[in-house]
């Protein structure tokens, strides 16, 4: 009977382990992802490279190469039978392990969107990479002579004869009529691929397969322009007067090239405080090395493989790449000693240091951000120092005097760039919207009807051109700017609680982060590390305590 009672118990132990350990099916879905990985990792790996290597030398063929090879790796992603075979698996509800089910869900997404037919996916992006190579090589031009990006950023930012800066604005758009058809054809294309796989259009699908929802995001921008409309209102109003005085025009003569950029995104130095003066005997790549590696995350590795150096033929812009998830992270930037680029070069080695200090162990398909708007986030957490008297006193060797100086108007100036791109992100978001609605409308009016209503600038009288072509997001990057201010509230968030909860400070007042390993250590711990091992909205709630908010956003920048 003791025998027969031992080996009894022995069975039972032997079934609770077997129990315990994973189910045939979730041995299935492990076998399927380690197949799935033998053929995406070296092909996305290549295809990073590729894209590095044109947007740095502007060449067609480099391009088409990089297109070739998105093209191979969405067909994996179009393929059918394994899409089948996800779907098997989600409807089973026998997959339990907690990383499995993430992967499955990353999975999935990733392939209900590439659930398109060859001759169409193969159309969509050729035709994008063609529209990306037109932005990247398309120069304008003043009365026939051709300039950079940079030079009409610096002509809009400090030139005060108007017809000047009306002769700039105008050729910061002239790429839109290069690019406008090329971009509605892309816009349809990808609404047929989004029709045919049951969705309404291709905004809606872009946001279901990235976990967000249609409704949930019209509420936030909802929510938004009331909380901004009354300090929006008046800031603007003050940040008139003081234009019209420069420029000697009477606020009602202002118009769209009166403010400091092109789009009027970011916030025109006014208040007679030039930051640029700040940096510009400083070499702002070796500012942004020397404080990442004061909080206890160096980016030497990355800055050596980057491109940070304005020439001809390289994609004027600035962008973070992951080129294989185990450590090749890159920059590419244009880079000048200015405010601007202090804030770029922040920005992106901030989305650099998210992917670079991902944990190695975490599986490949979710070691990455939590979302994209989560490695936004942290980008625009870094990239408000630029404009912080704590941290430009600490990092430039300034004097109280100068410190005093600039924090008169630091506030304003956080304040009043944050207000302006909310209002400019809201244009963004509705106008994009509307633009898969229906591309065939007017979307010249459409567009300058979004500007007046969200950003309160007006349409040059006769105006007929697609302004809103110019914008290179639309083909690069479309359905996504909505995420750059979700990211500007998942930093607030992040700021509000590492001040009060990590560094155990009653204000942010004289907070830089500069050498605030704790800080670093807190980011590194409870953002990066997790990956996406859980679903964006709880790695903020693990992180912050609480779900995303709008209110510590409202709180350091409206109230």
């Amino acid at each position: 009977m003791k025998k027969i009672f031992l080996a009894v118990l022995m069975i039972s132990f032997i079934v609770i382990l077997i129990g315990c350990g994973p189910n045939a099916e979730e041995k299935e879905l492990q076998n399927f992802i380690n197949t799935h990985l033998e053929k995406i990792k070296p092909l996305s790996k290549n295809a990073n490279l590729a894209y590095w290597k044109a947007a740095n030398t502007g060449n067609s063929e480099d391009y088409d190469k990089y297109s070739e090879l998105e093209l191979e790796m969405r067909k994996i992603y179009s393929d059918t039978s394994d899409f089948q075979v996800l779907k098997k698996f989600k409807a089973s509800g026998n997959i339990k392990n907690h990383l499995l089910v993430r992967q499955l869900d990353v999975l999935y997404n990733s392939f209900l969107e590439n659930q398109i037919e060859p001759t169409l996916l193969k159309q969509i992006v050729d035709l994008s990479s063609k529209v990306e190579k037109k932005f990247s090589n398309f120069r304008p031009a003043i009365h026939g002579k051709k300039m950079t990006n940079n030079e009409i950023d610096e002509i809009l930012k400090k030139e005060t004869d108007s017809r000047k800066r009306k002769d700039a604005w105008i050729a910061s758009k002239q790429v839109g009529p290069v690019v406008a058809n090329d971009i509605i054809r892309l816009v349809k294309l990808r609404n047929e691929a989004a029709v045919k796989l049951g969705f309404e259009n291709f905004h809606t699908m872009s946001l279901t397969t990235a976990e967000q929802k249609v409704d949930e995001l019209d509420q936030i921008f909802a929510e938004l322009y009331d909380l901004t409309q009354e300090p929006f209102t008046k800031l603007k109003s003050e940040l008139d007067s003081i234009l019209a005085d420069n420029y000697g025009v009477g606020v009602e003569g202002l118009m769209p090239w009166h403010y400091h950029d092109p789009f009027f995104q970011e916030a025109p130095l006014v208040y007679n405080l030039d930051l640029d003066t700040y940096y510009k005997d400083k070499d702002v790549k070796e500012l942004a090395k020397k404080f990442y590696a004061g909080i206890g995350m160096p980016v030497e590795s990355i800055l050596k493989k980057s491109d940070l150096y304005e020439r001809e033929g390289k994609n004027p812009h600035a962008f973070c790449t992951d080129i294989d998830r185990e450590g090749d992270v890159r920059v590419l930037a244009n880079l000048e000693n200015n405010e601007r680029w202090m804030e770029t070069i922040l920005h992106e080695l901030g989305h650099a240091i998210y992917d670079k200090y991902q944990d190695p162990k975490t599986p490949y398909l979710l070691r990455t951000s939590a979302h994209i708007f989560t490695t936004e986030g942290i980008a625009m957490f870094f990239g408000r120092l630029s404009r912080n008297g704590a941290w430009m006193q600490e990092m430039l060797g300034l004097s109280d005097r100068d410190r005093k100086e600039i924090d008169k108007v630091s506030v304003k100036y956080a304040r009043m760039k944050q207000l302006i791109f909310a209002r400019w992100a809201m244009v963004m978001y509705n106008f994009e919207k509307e633009l898969y609605a229906n591309p065939d409308q007017d979307l010249d009016a459409l567009w300058w009807q979004m500007v007046e209503k969200y950003q309160m600038v007006k349409k040059p009288k006769g105006r007929t051109a697609p302004d809103w072509a110019a914008k290179i997001h639309f083909t690069i990057a479309p359905c996504y700017y909505h995420n750059y201010l979700l990211g500007e509230m998942f930093a607030s968030q992040l700021h509000h609680y590492l001040v009060h909860n990590v560094l155990m400070l009653n204000s942010d007042k004289d907070v830089s982060y500069v050498n605030q390993t704790k800080a670093g250590n807190y980011i590194h711990d409870h953002i990066f590390k997790a990956g996406a091992i859980y679903r964006w909205n709880e790695m903020i709630r693990r992180a912050t305590g609480e779900p995303l908010t709008a209110k510590y956003f409202v709180e350091q920048f409206v109230n």
